[in-house]
């Protein structure tokens, strides 16, 4: 190939990639090649009545099963597909992640890969987001997977995320929702936080929704999940409701500990103080003792890790540029009443 003919692709692919999509479809994939041609036929069946451009983003979470083989295959074939393969498992949180990163569409839908989402429930969740809402959520109501390995724990996860995040939704659970692409493109995610994006989205101030769809049994493979998961969702659910409460201001959860052990460690120390000097008591080989020096060196650590939050929370929104608030609207002389969302 000449240098004149490199130079002509390489400008189509420039052009090609600034014509960006109005719809993002992700879907994060990890040993599903069954369901895959099916999953993408129905995705575009569902998608080519309306009138707007889309494209299907598939991310490969290091499947074992064919399934990067047939997304490459099919990639190659198909103009709405773009596969994207991760070099090794690294679960649905990073699959999420991958995908928001590759989506060029200004609204992006995510769903699962083993056909238990219906996509025909695509076009009402856009809906819903025309309302005015910057998130829409699926909602499992008739769901069919097991009582108790599933659907129990479900509950009881979404009630404690609802009592603790203060976004009470009824399936924090359901992959199938619709954002824009706006809200997504503030979000950082790590652990097991995919399933906290409403809690997320609702810290960077988003209007969310929440809608019933449609839910299928599997009919391929094994499902994934286990009710081993329970205790990553706990400690990721510590880490939201932090960041809910405390992420522009960790000294003040860090430093109130530490004040109130450095007080309780002075007030320990003064009462014995007194028992010696002034009753003339032993307190060698008091437990009193122990606990007051205890108070005293926990409390001035608390207050150090305070200090050297805020200082991690300032590098963290300083380095990326960031604010520490979120403007929706800006109306008047040379805001043109356009919405975004700073950052």
């Amino acid at each position: 190939m000449n240098t004149s003919s490199i130079s002509q692709n390489a400008q189509r692919q420039d052009i090609s990639s600034l014509i960006s999509p109005e719809l993002s479809v992700v879907v994060p994939v990890y040993n599903e090649v069954e369901s895959l041609p099916h999953l993408i036929e129905a995705i575009a069946t569902s998608l080519k009545e309306m009138a707007f451009s889309y494209e299907i983003v598939c991310v490969d979470d290091g499947s074992r099963d064919g399934s990067a083989e047939l997304l490459k295959s099919l990639a190659q074939t198909r103009t709405d597909l773009r596969a994207v393969l991760l070099r090794r498992n690294y679960g649905q949180t990073p699959a999420m992640s991958a995908g928001f990163n590759y989506a060029r569409g200004k609204v992006i839908i995510t769903m699962d890969g083993d056909l238990q989402n219906d996509p025909a429930d695509i076009p009402r969740l856009l809906a819903k987001l025309e309302e005015g809402y910057d998130l829409v959520s699926g909602w499992r109501k008739n769901r069919q997977d097991a009582a108790l390995s599933r659907l129990l724990p479900s509950k009881i996860a979404n009630w404690l995320i609802g009592r603790v995040t203060g976004v009470e939704l009824h399936d924090y659970g359901c992959s199938l929702k619709a954002y824009r692409s706006e809200l997504v493109a503030d979000m950082n995610l790590y652990g097991e936080l995919h399933r906290f994006l409403p809690a997320l989205a609702f810290i960077e101030g988003a209007r969310i929704a929440e809608m019933q769809v449609r839910h299928h049994a599997r009919k391929f493979g094994r499902s994934k999940y286990g009710i081993w998961r329970t205790f990553r969702v706990v400690m990721d659910l510590l880490t939201v409701y932090f960041m809910k409460k405390f992420l522009t201001r960790p000294m003040h959860v860090f430093g109130l500990f530490g004040m109130i052990a450095i007080a309780l460690g002075i007030l320990l120390g003064c009462y014995l103080t007194f028992l010696k000097l002034a009753l003339g008591q032993s307190i060698g080989d008091r437990p009193l003792l122990i606990l007051a020096v205890v108070l005293l060196v926990t409390g001035v650590q608390l207050f150090s890790f305070g200090l050297l939050a805020e200082l991690l929370m300032r590098t963290y929104h300083e380095s990326q540029g960031r604010p520490i608030y979120r403007v929706r609207e800006v109306v008047g002389e040379n805001g043109n009443n356009s919405n975004k969302i700073d950052g």
